[in-house]
């Protein structure tokens, strides 16, 4: 029986204002929050809330058939807090239909995988804290920035605790292999992998209300045809896009809902059904390794990380902002981690990409590559400014490593005292129930005073003449 497997992304850019180098060491705020509280709030009265109301409906609907997963960044997260509460408000209504899954995912949406192993555990930890605090389960399925990916990758992914990752079915990393099977990671053989349909998935979110695509118009029943003449033993689809493709890529206006609306039931007629990531993972043995040794994503027609290094420009400010990773861990200054996690998020790099790209890429402030990679470079000098003010660069190496090993016993200590608090309370709480059950066995048992009928009552003797 075939399983489809439906996943939504959803992300909000952090912009940047204007920043010009005599700024620098004046100005430590860096974003334009006109256009970040615009711009979340355009996104979900056109796409978030709208979207999750029908695919809310939908599980309503099929009462327990219809299931969907959904990943939030936490600077995402933090944007709809501050703009847009409603629709964290609605995720959570999903959540509690239990037909939901959240995934972990790197908490700046940024490129850590790519830099350095220790913030990039760091980053997943703190987004899947959060996605815990919001909707009250840890995730155990992890989705990496645009789905970048490789065998290094899935290795930390694997030494984190993740049961699954998400990510790419390129046609350079699966050459006669087909994206409809489960897969692990060829270092890490217990991580299970599932990888996103590439046509099935843009057919939706690129080329849905494209006239001039020659499968224009695109009908659900016809969509899910497709999936269900597909080889026998091909039994698992992962369509994976970005929420906002369904009212912004897709304007409501092209019948996008109505589309999505009608996948259950044409579906169910295929006897095809709907499943979460890790309950995949957890029904479905892995066909094989796949071996994945250069970094891939889902982005251009390359599906590799040249869309954010591709020239000297990206490569530049990315080195220069990894370069202080470890100093800023050891900091620890909510203010410095704020614009830690906002400064690498993955567009602040795309922005400065020379690449034709057949996805249109809105630059907002800046006029071409050149212009934001010197606005960046500008709020960067300032920021690393501010880090080596709290640990200067004249701390050498052998000090940074001590300190750093430090940080991580006291963490590793911090977590097994957890663990262990955490064992202890459990342990208590079964002690409390089995006391409380022995008590109520041990009392004794009180009888109830026997009624006296009234027939039997005694008569009160008559008073005496006088």
């Amino acid at each position: 029986m075939k399983t489809i497997c439906l996943y939504f992304e959803i992300h909000q850019i952090i912009h940047l204002k204007r920043y010009r180098f005599f700024d620098i060491g004046t100005d430590h705020y860096y974003y334009d929050d006109y256009e970040n509280e615009r711009s979340i709030s355009d996104i979900a009265a056109r796409s978030y809330m709208p979207a999750l109301e029908t695919l809310h409906t939908m599980i309503k609907e099929n009462n327990g058939y219809f299931k969907v997963a959904f990943s939030l960044s936490g600077v995402g997260m933090e944007q709809l807090e501050m703009h847009a509460p409603q629709v964290l408000a609605k995720l959570q209504a999903l959540n509690e239909t239990g037909c939901v899954e959240f995934l972990a995912e790197p908490y700046s949406h940024g490129l850590s995988s790519l830099a350095n192993e220790e913030s990039f555990a760091a980053d997943v930890k703190k987004q899947a804290a959060k996605v815990e605090e919001y909707f009250g389960k840890k995730p155990t399925v992890l989705r990496n920035s645009s789905l970048i990916y490789s065998d290094d990758i899935g290795a930390q992914a694997a030494a984190m605790g993740f049961k699954g990752m998400l990510t790419e079915g390129a046609k350079h990393v699966l050459g006669w292999k087909s994206p409809h099977y489960v897969y692990n990671c060829n270092i890490a053989p217990n991580l299970k992998l599932l990888l996103r349909d590439v046509e099935l998935s843009d057919d939706i979110s690129l080329r849905f209300s494209n006239t001039e695509w020659e499968g224009y118009p695109l009908f659900a029943d016809n969509y899910i045809n497709r999936i269900a003449t597909l080889p026998e033993e091909e039994r698992v689809i992962n369509i994976f896009m970005e929420l906002s493709a369904l009212g912004i890529a897709q304007p409501l206006s092209s019948s996008i809902l109505d589309f999505i609306k009608a996948l259950p039931a044409c579906a169910k007629a295929k006897g095809i059904n709907f499943a979460t990531p890790t309950e995949i993972c957890s029904m479905t043995k892995s066909v094989g390794s796949l071996d994945v040794p250069d970094t891939l994503s889902w982005v251009d027609e390359e599906r590799d990380v040249s869309c954010w290094l591709g020239n000297a420009m990206q490569r530049e400010a990315f080195n220069k902002l990894y370069s202080v990773a470890d100093r800023v861990r050891i900091a620890n200054d909510p203010r410095i981690c704020q614009d830690w996690d906002y400064l690498q998020a993955s567009n602040n790099f795309r922005f400065m990409t020379t690449k034709p790209s057949n996805v249109g890429l809105d630059r907002g402030i800046y006029s071409g590559p050149f212009d934001a990679f010197t606005n960046y470079m500008n709020i960067l000098g300032d920021f690393i400014n501010r880090v080596n003010s709290l640990y200067p660069e004249e701390i050498d190496n052998e000090e940074l490593n001590g300190l750093l090993t430090t940080i991580k016993n006291q963490g590793d200590e911090i977590e097994m005292k957890d663990k262990e608090i955490s064992r202890l309370k459990t342990k208590l709480e079964k002690m409390q129930a089995t006391e409380t059950k022995q008590k109520a066995k041990a009392a004794p048992k009180t009888k109830a005073a026997p009624k006296v009928k009234k027939a039997d009552q005694p008569v009160a003797a008559e008073p005496p003449k006088k």
